[in-house]
C-alpha cells in the first residue's frame, strides 16, 4: 500500500498539452467550453421551427408564422451553452492498493481526475472533483486555474478508507446536479454488479463516461499456490491455495463483471474504459481523448 496520495506537477500538465495538441480538438455537443445547443427563445442564430407545445413561453411564438398557418410555430435559436463537469473520485480502501512497482489504483484515478478537470478549465468550464466511499465529500463546481490548484492541493491529503457504497453515493450526488453535465465516474468497480448498474442509469441522462482502475495483479492473477488474501476494506482474510483451475475462474468472473459493466454503458450511451496502473498515463489520456469529440 502506497503513503502518496498523487505525483501532479507543472510538468505533467504541460505533457498533457502536448497530448491534446496532438488530438485535433472538435466541438461537438457531448463536450465542450464553446459547445452550441439548440433552445427555444432568444440566441444567436436561427436554425427552424417547431410547433408550439404547452408550456412553451408565449413570447417565444413566431406570430408571422401563425398569420400564415395559423398554427403556432416556436422559433428556435442555435446559442452557446456551457457543460459542467462533476467528477466522482473513489476514495475507498480498495483504491489504495499497490501490487509492486506502479501507482496506488487512488494515485493513478486521481491523475485521471485531474487531467479531465484541466482539459475543462482550458475552455474555462465549471469543475467539481468530489471523492466518495461510503458517502460523498461534495466540492462545488467552479471554474479557474485557481481553483484547479487549490482542487490539487486537497487531493494530496484526502482520507483514503471505508468501503466503497457506490449506490449510496450516486443517489447523494445526484441530487446536487440541477442541469445536463459531464459525470466521470472514476472507481475500481469492484461492487455489486447491481449497484453500478443503478449508478450508471441514475446518471443515464447526463454525458456519463465511466473510468475503471485496476492494478495488473487484479487484472491478471499471477500469484500460484498457498496465499493469503485480504479484503482492504473488511479487513476479512483468507489463506487459500490458487491453482491455474481458480485462477482461470477468477479470470472468467472478472471479464463477465467488466463486460457487464460496457454492455449496461453502451445500453445507455455512456462511455466506458478500463485502465491497470501500469499502463503510461498519458497513453491512458490519449485513448480517451482519440475517442470523444473534444
Amino acid at each position: 500500500m502506497s503513503d502518496k496520495r498523487h505525483n501532479i506537477d507543472v510538468e505533467f500538465f504541460r505533457q498533457l498539452d502536448r497530448f491534446t495538441f496532438m488530438v485535433r480538438k472538435r466541438i461537438s455537443t457531448a463536450y465542450a467550453g464553446s459547445r452550441r445547443s439548440i433552445h427555444s427563445g432568444k440566441g444567436l442564430d436561427t436554425v427552424g421551427y417547431r410547433e408550439y407545445n404547452q408550456g412553451d413561453e408565449i413570447k417565444s411564438i413566431d406570430w408571422k408564422a401563425y398569420a400564415r398557418s395559423e398554427k403556432l410555430y416556436i422559433r428556435q435559436f442555435e446559442e452557446d451553452k456551457s457543460l459542467t463537469t462533476h467528477i466522482l473520485l473513489d476514495c475507498s480502501k480498495s483504491m489504495d492498493y499497490t501490487g509492486g512497482d506502479a501507482p496506488s489504483k487512488f494515485e493513478y484515478a486521481t491523475m485521471l481526475a485531474a487531467g479531465f478537470a484541466y482539459l475543462v478549465t482550458k475552455d474555462n468550464d465549471k469543475f467539481a472533483i468530489s471523492t466518495f466511499s461510503e458517502n460523498v465529500e461534495f466540492s462545488k463546481p467552479r471554474r479557474g486555474r485557481k481553483y484547479l490548484l487549490n482542487t490539487i492541493e486537497r487531493l494530496e491529503t484526502v482520507p483514503i478508507g471505508g468501503k466503497t457504497d457506490i449506490n449510496e453515493s450516486t443517489i447523494q450526488y445526484g441530487k446536487a446536479i440541477h442541469s445536463r453535465s459531464l459525470v466521470i465516474l472514476i472507481s475500481d468497480f469492484l461492487q455489486d454488479p447491481k449497484d453500478i448498474e443503478s449508478a450508471i442509469y441514475r446518471f443515464s441522462d447526463h454525458d456519463l463516461i465511466l473510468v475503471q482502475v485496476l492494478d495488473r495483479t487484479e487484472s491478471s492473477l499471477e500469484i500460484h499456490g498457498h496465499s493469503r488474501l485480504i479484503d482492504l476494506e473488511s479487513g476479512v482474510k483468507l489463506d487459500t491455495y490458487i491453482s491455474e483451475d481458480l485462477k482461470n475462474e477468477y479470470q472468467k468472473k472478472l471479464t463477465d463483471h467488466i463486460n457487464h459493466i460496457g454492455d449496461t454503458c453502451s445500453r445507455v450511451g455512456a462511455e466506458f474504459y478500463t485502465f491497470t496502473t501500469d499502463i503510461p498515463i498519458f497513453d491512458a489520456f490519449f485513448h480517451t481523448i482519440s475517442r470523444r469529440k473534444w
